[in-house]
C-alpha cells in the first residue's frame, strides 16, 4: 500500500496478524495510557478493515482499524516511530479504503493531543470535549471525495 523510509503499511489479514496487531495496541494503549484491557478488546476487531506498518525486519510498528460505519479507529504508532510520517500513511490507507467502499465520511474519536495530526488530514471537529478510557478526546469527521 505505502512506504516510508525504513517501513511499509499493508492491509492486514485478522486471522494472521492479530497477534501483531495486539501488540502494537497493547503497547500504547494499555501499557503506555494506561487503558483498561477490557476497554481496548471491545470485540469488533474481526469484523473491522485493519492496517498494519512493519519496519524492515518485519516487526509492527503501527496499526489502525475502519469500521463499516466509517468509524477510524485504534490508531497507534509505536513510541520510536512516531514523527516519520507512519500515522499518515496508516490514516490514508484507511481512507483509501473508506472511498473503495463508497462511503461519503469518516469519523473517529480523537484523543485531544492528536488533533493537530487529523487537522492537518483534512479531518474537522464535529463534537465537543468528552473523556474516553480516561482519556480527552474529541469527535472529528473528514467528508470523502470520489
Amino acid at each position: 500500500m505505502a512506504s516510508g523510509a525504513a517501513y511499509t503499511v499493508r492491509s492486514a489479514v485478522w486471522a494472521s496478524d492479530e497477534a501483531a496487531i495486539f501488540a502494537v495496541r497493547r503497547s500504547v494503549f494499555v501499557d503506555e495510557q494506561h487503558v483498561d484491557p477490557q476497554l481496548e478488546w471491545d470485540g469488533r476487531d474481526a469484523g473491522c478493515f485493519h492496517v498494519l506498518a512493519c519496519d524492515i525486519a518485519g516487526r509492527a510498528i503501527g496499526t489502525g482499524r475502519l469500521l463499516q460505519d466509517g468509524h477510524i479507529g485504534r490508531m497507534a504508532v509505536l513510541p520510536d516511530w512516531r514523527g516519520r510520517g507512519v500515522g499518515g500513511d496508516l490514516l490514508s490507507a484507511l481512507t483509501e479504503e473508506a472511498r473503495r467502499r463508497n462511503l461519503t465520511a469518516v469519523h473517529l474519536n480523537a484523543q485531544l493531543h492528536a488533533t493537530g495530526f487529523y487537522r492537518r488530514a483534512g479531518f474537522r471537529v464535529a463534537g465537543r470535549e468528552f473523556m474516553e478510557a480516561g482519556i480527552l478526546h474529541c469527535a472529528m469527521r473528514l467528508e470523502l471525495e470520489h
